[in-house]
């Protein structure tokens, strides 16, 4: 799973990127995406980016033009499904949370009233 970082910068893509299309994304627009959260340099999201592709996200290529460096971003399958499985997750945890919430309650009550029974 992603680190945080990552995770900002999958949600950035997920949202710029077509499904299936190459697009043109500069380090500078992501770094700007995501600034009110984290600061990154342009290394780090290189770093990000090689990472990304290691864990068959995305294929990128970087490159120079006449307005700057460029990334070339395809995003994979995994990467395009990246925040519906975010969703999945968080969803799946929320009902963790609330199914043992619900069964510390009726443990409580049920134990409360075999006390009651016992103690007459």
């Amino acid at each position: 799973m992603p680190e945080r970082k990552e995770k900002l910068i999958l949600r950035y893509l997920s949202k710029v990127c077509d499904n299936k299309k190459a697009h043109l994304v500069s380090p500078y627009d992501i770094a700007k995406a995501v600034s009110p959260k984290i600061v990154l340099s342009v290394n780090e999201i290189d770093e990000i980016m090689a990472h990304l592709a290691l864990e068959n996200y995305l294929d990128f290529v970087a490159s120079e033009g006449k307005n700057g460096y460029y990334y070339c971003i395809t995003l994979k399958s995994k990467g395009r499904n990246f925040v519906a499985d975010s969703k999945k997750q968080k969803k799946a945890m929320f009902m963790l949370i609330l199914r043992s919430i619900f069964l510390a309650t009726v443990s409580f009550v049920f134990g409360i009233i075999l006390k009651a029974i016992f103690k007459s």
